[in-house]
């Protein structure tokens, strides 16, 4: 698409979002399928059509698709967010040992499975199967251990993908819960039904991170003191639907939420490795505590990224008043993995590098750890 079209765009899209949204809107234009679209914290939302939703993909321009949860956020209000303090990393002796576990070998296996389906968009069944099989292989895994306090739910959304939450029972259940997330879904953005959609980095290196941890935590017995949960989002590529709808979900039911980590995209370091830790719509001190995390439990240093509305799920949690960070694979304007939203995000891309991205799933590990021991 030519960038004047792009302008074009963006200049209608703004006018538009500039007309508050009634309330019996909502069903009537999303039954003619229409999607309620938001670019900005600031502006209203506006209604577009979903090939016009696709464009925003194509043109890498962030947005929420808040169709099914516009009515929901309207009714809780503004968000009440809780000032948390987090403490310097000091279970070393947990998380140390535990280290070694996180494994290159297990990441890879598992993203080979991953990836083998044609595309996980929301809306095949590609999309569902690929659910499926991160739900069975985590109770795989559970079982494996021997572990009957870890549960795997489906999340089931208004879209045929669902999410998956996998929760760690904790000693205290009525403590301030403490998450780890990412998306499961891929898209090509050329053709998103059809086309061949692997996903490796975007987001195949987050999702493997998250079941290496989990797979870790439950082979060593590790029981936390608070509650604990993974999750892994549907819907991501499209305007964050699945963490919306949970994060919308959890600020409903009065949940109060300690800490959120988002994993997305881990796999693609470019020449100089970093953890690019996100400074914009996120928790300042949660993102120091993380800054903290990779000193203590990484070998990489740290580097500073912004970018912008709603480009990964922490922004859904952010929205409801819930503390999130962002930990992404490489400084964001500097280098850039240009297979994203292709068939060619593969493994084998080049480029590419479990072992960066295996140190996110270290820093996962400590996040976990840390926030819910005693």
């Amino acid at each position: 698409m030519r960038v004047a079209q792009l302008l074009a765009i963006g200049a209608s899209l703004r006018a538009a979002a500039a007309i508050p949204v009634a309330a019996d809107e909502v069903n009537q234009k999303s039954a003619q399928g229409l999607h309620l679209v938001k670019l900005s914290a600031e502006e209203e939302p506006t209604w577009m059509t979903f090939d016009e939703e696709m464009e925003l993909v194509q043109s890498n321009t962030n947005f929420m698709d808040v169709t099914h949860t516009w009515e929901r956020t309207k009714k809780l209000g503004s968000p009440k967010t809780k000032t948390f303090d987090y403490p310097e990393p000091s279970h070393q002796d947990v998380v140390e040992p535990l280290l070694s576990e996180i494994s290159v070998e297990n990441q890879r296996a598992d993203l080979v499975e991953l990836t083998a389906f044609h595309n996980r968009y929301y809306e095949t069944q590609d999309g569902v199967d690929a659910a499926k099989w991160i739900v069975d292989r985590v109770a795989a895994i559970a079982s494996d251990a021997g572990r009957d306090d870890i549960t795997v739910t489906p999340f089931q959304h208004e879209f045929r993908q669902p999410s998956t939450i996998v929760k760690f029972a904790a000693a205290d259940p009525e403590g301030d819960l403490t998450i780890l997330g990412g998306h499961m879904d891929s898209i090509n953005g050329s053709n998103r039904t059809l086309g061949r959609a692997p996903g490796a980095d975007d987001d195949g290196s987050g999702t493997v991170n998250l079941i290496d941890i989990i797979r870790v935590l439950a082979k060593s017995g590790y029981k936390p003191a608070t509650p604990l949960e993974f999750m892994f989002y549907g819907g991501e590529e499209v305007g964050l639907l699945g963490s919306q709808d949970i994060a919308s979900t959890y600020r409903e039911e009065g949940k109060v939420v300690k800490a959120v980590l988002q994993l997305d995209m881990t796999a693609f370091p470019g020449e100089v490795p970093t953890f690019s830790l996100v400074t914009d719509n996120v928790s300042t001190p949660l993102t120091s505590f993380v800054r903290q995390l990779v000193s203590s439990y990484s070998t990489l240093s740290t580097s500073d990224s912004r970018c912008g509305y709603a480009c990964s799920d922490h922004a859904s949690w952010t929205a409801n008043g819930f503390p999130a960070a962002f930990p992404f694979e490489a400084q964001m304007g500097v280098v850039s993995n240009k297979y994203v939203h292709t068939a060619t995000d593969t493994i084998d891309a080049e480029g590419f590098s479990l072992e960066h991205s295996v140190q996110f799933g270290r820093v996962g590990l400590g996040f976990a750890i840390e926030l819910t021991s005693a």
